[in-house]
């Protein structure tokens, strides 16, 4: 009886608290420093799995990490503010000497039209969200040095399920940009990321990339951002494969620079906040491992060559805290249990840790 007892005592036992700290300040080495990573921490439960996945950024030699902070999880109706886990990613990341490149969105319930999902924002909330936008930005001046304002608005399922506009985005980032640079100066605000895509104008699911862009030129978009997120996948295209409009692959990013120039913003830099390619076994996207090696590798040779005008790229994605199982587990530099696969220790390898 006394050894039952002592099984159930056992097992009911509240686990011991993992006590995390930061750690002294760190630096990112690497020989490549365009090289960055999108991580996913804001679903990370435990914070040694943060700290753990920010070591390994650092320790890859990536010095640039993009995550999201999602209002709708922060910002209650009242106007407070729970802080405490951007607090803690922010804090981990900086102490590991990394650059942080903060993608807001999704909407909270409060602030939407009822039986809307979370990516529907409109007018009526743009002023709410420019709130926790300039918040944002002066909470973590020093810490977060960029600030994407949403995600692929170009696609309806991420403008709410509704026909996406530029000039719906345009007065979006008009309202904005302001509210950030009044709370932090020194703020870099990205528009996007543009999601790679030919849908054709009028389409239930999204517009083509390169036509949004032109028209967000038209709208008067380009006084409300610093610089431009986009996102460049290769899918079964080699990383030097040459671009077209009517192809979706890794150099689109050209086609995307040429609007831009065409509407007098060379200056603006890019940013590619989500890149890299999948090596599932049945995916009709994917590649084989080796392959994926290559083109990742051929792809950051073949930026710092040939494109100056990008600032960094970050591959999606080092790891999700518990697998998706479907083909976006083959994206993913880490398994959930923070196994390196080859892909990561081949990016370690070009950025010379």
């Amino acid at each position: 009886m006394f050894w039952v007892f002592l099984l159930v005592l056992l097992l009911t036992r509240p686990p011991t608290p993992v006590i995390v700290s930061l750690g002294p300040p760190q630096t990112v080495y690497s020989e490549h420093p365009i090289v960055g990573v999108h991580t996913r921490l804001t679903d990370e439960v435990e914070e040694w799995k943060i700290k753990r996945s920010l070591q390994m950024v650092r320790q890859m030699g990536a010095g640039w990490i993009v995550e999201f902070f999602p209002w709708a999880y922060y910002h209650a109706v009242d106007g407070g503010i729970a802080w405490g886990r951007p607090d803690m990613i922010i804090g981990h990341a900086h102490t590991q000497g990394l650059q942080v490149i903060a993608r807001i969105g999704l909407t909270p319930e409060w602030a939407r039209p009822s039986d809307t999902p979370l990516t529907y924002l409109d007018e009526t909330a743009y002023d709410d969200f420019a709130e926790f936008a300039a918040r944002f930005a002066e909470r973590y001046h020093g810490r977060v040095s960029h600030m994407i304002i949403g995600n692929e608005p170009n696609l309806s399922y991420e403008w709410g399920y509704r026909l996406t506009t530029p000039d719906d985005y345009a007065s979006l980032l008009e309202v904005v940009y302001p509210a950030i640079k009044a709370a932090n100066p020194n703020m870099v605000v990205l528009a996007g990321a543009l999601a790679p895509t030919l849908e054709p104008a009028g389409s239930p699911w999204g517009l083509n990339d390169l036509e949004y862009l032109a028209q967000l030129y038209e709208a008067g978009a380009a006084d409300y951002f610093d610089g431009l997120a986009v996102h460049a996948y290769g899918l079964t295209f080699p990383a030097t494969a040459d671009p077209a409009p009517d192809i979706l692959n890794f150099r689109r990013v050209e086609l995307v620079r040429q609007v831009m120039e065409e509407y007098g913003d060379a200056d603006t830099k890019i940013y590619i906040t989500e890149t890299g390619w999948n090596d599932h076994p049945r995916w009709t996207m994917a590649v084989r491992p080796a392959l994926r090696i290559q083109y990742t590798l051929d792809a950051f040779a073949y930026a710092e060559e040939n494109w100056p005008y990008v600032e960094m790229m970050a591959l999606w994605v080092l790891r999700f805290p518990a697998p998706t199982r479907s083909f976006m587990d083959y994206y993913t530099l880490v398994t959930p249990e923070f196994v390196t696969k080859p892909i990561y220790t081949a990016v370690q390898e070009y950025t010379g840790n």
